[in-house]
């Protein structure tokens, strides 16, 4: 019996995102001639991960997902993930982001 979590219940734009990262990891892993076997191996989890992983299943901790893509010496790829933070500068240089602390009561 599987455990209920809410990591399952997803936007559905992010839940295409992460299939879309799952298939890149699987393409990744097959050009490289790899099996799912030898995968679940090098970044010592199970082979039904690693199958979830290609599948994007949102309930993989980002740990696993990191394991797998050091074992497919991708793991520099992660630094790039909100690396150009357009909107987070503009506010910023804004001003907006004036950090305020609520009054004691």
């Amino acid at each position: 019996m599987s455990k209920s979590t809410n990591g399952a219940f997803l936007p559905r734009k992010v839940a295409h995102n992460l299939e879309i990262v799952g298939e890149q990891i699987r393409l990744a892993r097959l050009r490289r001639n790899i099996s799912i076997a030898e995968m679940a191996g090098r970044a010592t989890c199970s082979q039904l991960t690693v199958m979830r992983i290609e599948k994007g299943s949102p309930t993989t901790a980002i740990g696993i997902y990191l394991r797998v893509l050091y074992a497919l010496g991708l793991d520099e790829d992660i630094l790039f993930l909100a690396k150009n933070d357009e909107l987070g500068r503009t506010i910023q240089d804004m001003g907006l982001n004036k950090r305020c602390r609520a009054t004691k009561r």
